[in-house]
């Protein structure tokens, strides 16, 4: 396989209009413009994210011309393409927080000396109301309601804001305002980067890529909401200890979305998975911790990982951590981000993954003695009484 045909293969759900075309084009010898967008709705990026950034580092490395675009003012409105109901808008202030690391997450895939960053802020908070009406103008609301998400929320008499028609808009006059000629995205953005393909039409062809999804964790889509995640800003040690919790039938598909291990190589890997997936699934927690991370700190973290949950023994450098007395240990755990939110406190609490001093936990327990907490099957903290 060459290497345009992996690019345009691996990971890849579907290149609108069709693939045969956007090779033609790459096979030229054009250097194109393509970009991939990411609003900034938390405060990390999550693996399954790194599907596309890795499209952006192969398009980047092949001397196209690559834009990583946060979007900055679409986030205000927030996508629902994949939701069920409605986002929360943001606040400028909770997207600059969650803006803070964002290149710095991304650059652990990317190299910026070869992509660009732009923030859509740029040209859409300049846009007129005049301009703005023009632009909508462009599309009808058929198209919009004809979505099946959106068809079932008004089926079931749930609440369709108008903001929300416009988001598929604005993400269009992105790919207008660059003018893209490849936009690559979830396959839940399909709709959405149609919008740009349509306002460049009778300009020039532009195409969309479409990226498989990364199983998270538990099995169903990597997702922030579900807490089911492998950030980019995990430690080597959470990060190789959440790659080994994932499923032995997902662990071939982690090989060909989260790491950059030759397919051909890859299709050797198969055959593993049946007859020793825990050796496999070390060798995965190992390459993707070395791609991110290096490979001293891939070693340190499988050396951890056999410490403290295969040998099943107490880190000697856990991190020490203060609480005041009668505290919710459920509270703790959030404040001090050893869960993502309450409701994935309770879950795991609920699960009988919290365990202090060697006894589990219920969510009304208190903080009334120093202790070890240990949160999942790797997370250890030391709780001092302040």
């Amino acid at each position: 396989m060459s290497e345009l045909q992996e690019l345009l293969t691996r990971g890849v759900a579907n290149i609108i209009p069709n693939r045969k075309e956007l090779e033609k084009k790459l096979s030229s010898g054009e250097k194109i413009n393509i970009y991939l967008g990411i609003d900034p709705t938390a405060t990390n990026i999550h693996l399954g994210h790194a599907v596309s950034l890795r499209k952006l580092k192969k398009f980047a490395e092949l001397g196209h011309n690559v834009t990583f675009l946060v979007g900055d003012f679409t986030a205000k409105i927030g996508d629902t393409s994949d939701k069920e109901t409605e986002r929360p808008q943001l606040s400028d202030e909770q997207i600059k927080e969650n803006l803070k690391t964002y290149k710095q997450q991304a650059g652990k895939i990317i190299d910026f000396d070869k992509v660009q960053i732009r923030f859509n802020s740029e040209w859409l908070s300049r846009l007129t109301f005049e301009e703005t009406i023009r632009l909508i103008g462009k599309f009808s609301l058929n198209d919009f309601i004809s979505r099946e998400l959106i068809k079932k929320r008004l089926n079931e008499g749930k609440s369709v804001g108008l903001l929300e028609t416009i988001y598929p808009i604005m993400q269009g006059y992105d790919s207008q305002t660059l003018d893209t000629d490849l936009q690559i995205g979830g396959t839940d953005q399909t709709f959405n980067m149609q919008a740009g393909r349509a306002l460049m039409k009778g300009k020039k062809e532009s195409f969309v890529m479409t990226t498989e999804f990364l199983s998270g964790t538990d099995g169903r889509k990597m997702s922030k909401t579900w807490g089911n995640a492998i950030w980019l800003t995990d430690s080597p040690e959470d990060m190789f200890g959440k790659v080994m919790s994932i499923k032995d039938d997902v662990i071939i598909e982690y090989f060909i979305l989260a790491t950059d291990v030759p397919m051909d190589t890859i299709k050797e890997l198969k055959e593993d998975v049946k007859k020793n997936p825990m050796t496999l699934k070390i060798d995965l927690a190992n390459k993707i911790v070395t791609e991110i991370y290096g490979g001293e700190a891939a070693h340190s973290a499988q050396l951890n990982f056999q410490k403290t949950v295969q040998n099943k023994e107490i880190p000697t450098d856990i991190k020490e951590l203060s609480a005041t007395k009668d505290t919710l240990m459920l509270d703790f755990m959030v404040e001090n981000k050893l869960a993502e939110s309450k409701s994935r406190a309770k879950s795991l609490i609920d699960q009988g993954g919290v365990v202090f001093d060697d006894n589990k936990i219920d969510v009304f327990t208190k903080i009334e003695k120093s202790g070890i907490l240990k949160v999942g099957k790797r997370n250890f903290v030391k709780v001092n009484i302040d």
